[in-house]
């Protein structure tokens, strides 16, 4: 009888684990990103500050 490879299981959910982080990172600094760039963004809270 064959034995299961705990340790092969084991490292494959860890670097499923770290492409999802590393995903979640790249998401997250995409969306920073865009937000800083975005000068239509700062733009409706100046507005309401003036009158």
């Amino acid at each position: 009888m064959a034995r299961p490879k705990f340790n092969f299981e084991k490292r494959q959910k860890e670097l499923a684990r770290k492409k999802k982080q590393e995903q979640k990172r790249l998401l997250k600094q995409a969306r920073k990103n865009a937000d800083s760039t975005d000068p239509s963004a700062a733009k409706p809270n100046d507005a309401s500050e003036s009158p």
